[in-house]
């Protein structure tokens, strides 16, 4: 039997702040170089001027921390690894309670949650939301999570004559999630046990619901007209498109690109692992590894940012 390929992740996000006034998605990505082992953390707030900025900040910086603590040890990583994406979630949603408790103005936040993980070959995902993930494989784009939000059930009225295509796209229910964390019990939870097979040449892109503003086959045609190009070329293409759309209720955008290549032979070797990345704010990230300071850090950071210590919140 031949040995399975390697592969290597060529990664690139991206932020758009639409047609709002504050941008309440954040994202997170690790991606060592020549590594195995990387992911993607995106969440999507919710609740009021300033409480989805802080909800989707809260979420991203727990998981992430979780993540990329656990993650030290890559092997129990990767044998227990629905059960530390959960767990995480569980966390993030605790989080949420606390900072609601303690900071009025955020009273009522929540964010989605979408997380896939790549290993070697294999990816994994947790998904809590709408926040969709799509694979690109041979000219197809096609949504590998479930959609925690009223659309799918309005799409199947559409589907069975209950309601015309028009009604169903301009229903007002249609963005109402289903399942998010708002530091109650979660609703539903889209976590794989069993990983999703990747090949040379695929290309997973994860995004807030504001890329949904274009239509998954306009987001197909986007992608295979640019499927040689690089990950972040890709991403910028995305966002032209949305901006050329302008539409008046464009929601924030987060999304992130991540192709899939088969690692070149050493004699072939250029730069090796990711082209380009970005965190939304989460800066002087240790490599490889995180440590027990660090996150302890990260985690004090992000309370002193949305607790202040006397006085109100504004």
């Amino acid at each position: 039997m031949s040995a399975k390929p390697e592969y290597r992740y060529q990664a690139a996000s991206a932020l758009y702040l639409g047609q709002r006034d504050n941008q309440e998605d954040a994202l997170a990505t690790d991606f060592a170089l020549g590594g195995d082992l990387g992911f993607v953390v995106l969440s999507d707030g919710m609740g009021g001027h300033n409480a989805g900025d802080i909800a989707s900040k809260v979420v991203v910086t727990e998981v992430f921390s979780e993540l990329k603590l656990q993650s030290g040890d890559e092997a129990s990583f990767v044998s227990n690894i629905s059960s530390i994406l959960q767990n995480a979630a569980t966390a993030a949603n605790e989080c949420v309670a606390d900072v609601a408790a303690g900071a009025p103005a955020a009273e009522g936040m929540g964010a989605t949650l979408i997380v896939p993980v790549f290993v070697k070959d294999q990816l994994y995902w947790i998904s809590i939301g709408d926040s969709p993930l799509y694979l690109y494989r041979s000219g197809h784009l096609s949504q590998l999570n479930e959609d925690h939000s009223m659309a799918p059930h309005i799409d199947l009225m559409v589907r069975t004559g209950m309601l015309s295509e028009r009604g169903g796209r301009d229903h007002p229910d249609r963005n109402c999630l289903t399942s998010v964390l708002v530091g109650r019990e979660i609703s539903r939870i889209d976590c794989t046990s069993a990983p999703t097979q990747l090949f040379d040449g695929d290309i997973i892109v994860v995004a807030s619901d504001g890329l949904q503003h274009l239509r998954r086959s306009q987001i197909q045609e986007i992608i295979a007209r640019n499927d040689k190009a690089t990950s972040e070329q890709i991403a910028e293409r995305l966002i032209d498109e949305i901006d050329k759309f302008d539409a008046p209720d464009q929601d924030n955008v987060a999304l992130c690109g991540v192709k899939i290549c088969k690692r070149p032979k050493k004699s072939e070797r250029g730069y090796d692992g990711i082209k380009y990345s970005k965190s939304d704010f989460l800066l002087d990230q240790p490599n490889p590894r995180a440590s027990a300071s660090w996150i302890a850090n990260l985690r004090s950071s992000i309370s002193r940012l949305f607790l202040p210590t006397s006085g109100s919140t504004q």
